[in-house]
């Protein structure tokens, strides 16, 4: 179920509101009327399903649910007023925008500029959106005028979006992730945690430690919606970092592959060569790497950890690579090439133990202990998982270590 994002300018409200305790201070400090704060924080409460403040004769004191959402909308608005700030440092005086920039942007502009930048067409835009095309081309340009700088500009293909519009872009989308968040919280100590937890999974991962995982996780959280996308690593990385995913899971990279992310090993497992039951080489004693010239084999794409180790067990032999190669990270399509005829694949025998215990795969007796490739998880480095999303975390872990 997609979370409807509140207004930024009642988070705005809000946030006044509970720093300064008091809607009389907090409409002194905005400059905007008692009556529209007070209207504001209630759209807000009907709009999470929570009360966000205890009144009392010194003031108004968050809830529990208004402490989580503090939290929450403070982290938000950070990502917006840093990227705004990056976005004009470059412009002139005259041309820089008022320091209460925040405050005169909308959600529905932002969402505007996500849209856009994305399909990179305003027409595709607007049908996501599911509003005229003449009111995006309002929101994002009425957002340009607000930040001083162009956001989208023409081109043969059709609408590209400016690097100001990139930055924004990733940080309104991070800033929404937190808001959501935040009202997975909310929801969760009213007892009805019915949040979701996304997934981006690489092939090692979702036959081994993820499906144990979600099955063990959902005995406790039944109601949690677990969404696994799949998808080559430099897709899920983007995703990542611009907060559509909240985990990545699979084999992990060296170096880091971007600053705001971490790593975490879970696992180390050797990677083994594995063919059809009664391969010709099951017969052979003391394989050589020559020994595996002779057959097909299948791959994965260039770059990938396990195509560097199919590379680099030819070339530290020093023996020219096989020639008759199909490229493909498709397990369905492997095991079909495999089982029907003679070749070979490089893969991690968790991957195929299904299929290695009736009998339809089998690995040769090749020992490869130095290829032995971290498998763990990745999430940015600012991100800050709920209790629910912890508890996944929690879970993988235990699972992990049943493979070690």
């Amino acid at each position: 179920m997609e979370i409807a994002i509140p207004n930024l300018r009642h988070l705005r409200v809000f946030l006044a509101v509970a720093e300064l305790k008091s809607i009389t201070r907090a409409s002194e400090h905005i400059f905007l009327s008692q009556p529209a704060i007070t209207q504001a924080i209630a759209k807000l409460e009907g709009v999470l399903g929570a009360a966000l403040f205890e009144r009392h004769s010194d003031g108004m004191y968050p809830t529990a649910s208004g402490e989580v959402w503090q939290k929450r909308v403070g982290r938000a608005v950070d990502y917006i007023q840093q990227a705004t700030q990056e976005i004009v440092k470059d412009t002139t005086p005259k041309e820089r925008p008022p320091k209460n920039l925040i405050a005169l942007i909308s959600t529905t502009q932002l969402r505007a500029l996500i849209a856009v930048s994305e399909a990179q067409n305003f027409s595709i835009a607007s049908r996501q959106l599911g509003v005229s095309q003449s009111s995006v081309h309002r929101a994002a340009r009425d957002l340009e005028k607000l930040l001083g700088v162009v956001l989208f500009e023409k081109n043969s293909l059709g609408t590209s979006a400016t690097k100001a519009a990139q930055t924004l872009s990733k940080a309104t989308k991070l800033a929404f992730s937190e808001l959501r968040q935040g009202i997975y919280e909310i929801n969760a100590l009213q007892f009805k945690d019915v949040s979701t937890i996304t997934i981006g999974s690489m092939p090692l991962a979702r036959m081994t430690i993820l499906p144990k995982s979600i099955l063990q996780f959902n005995e406790r959280h039944p109601d949690v919606n677990i969404n696994v996308t799949e998808g080559p690593y430099a897709d899920l990385l983007h995703h990542l970092r611009q907060g559509d995913i909240d985990i990545i899971l699979g084999a992990l990279r060296y170096p880091t592959p971007a600053d705001d992310v971490v790593q975490e090993e879970l696992w180390s497992p050797p990677l083994s060569i594995v063919g059809r039951k009664n391969h010709p080489l099951t017969q052979q004693a003391h394989l050589s790497v020559q020994d595996l010239t002779r057959y097909a084999w299948v791959v994965p794409a260039k770059g990938t950890p396990t195509r560097q180790a199919f590379e680099a067990l030819f070339q530290d032999a020093h023996v020219a690579l096989p020639t008759r190669l199909v490229e493909s990270s498709s397990q369905v399509l492997i095991r079909e090439l495999l089982l029907e005829s003679d070749r070979l694949t490089l893969i991690s025998a968790h991957q195929v133990e299904r299929e290695i215990n009736i009998e339809l795969l089998t690995a040769l007796d090749f020992s490869l202990e130095h290829t032995r490739r971290p498998i763990g998880l990745c999430v940015r480095k600012s991100w800050l998982p709920t209790v629910t999303q912890s508890h996944f975390l929690s879970v993988l872990r235990k699972i992990s270590e049943h493979f070690r």
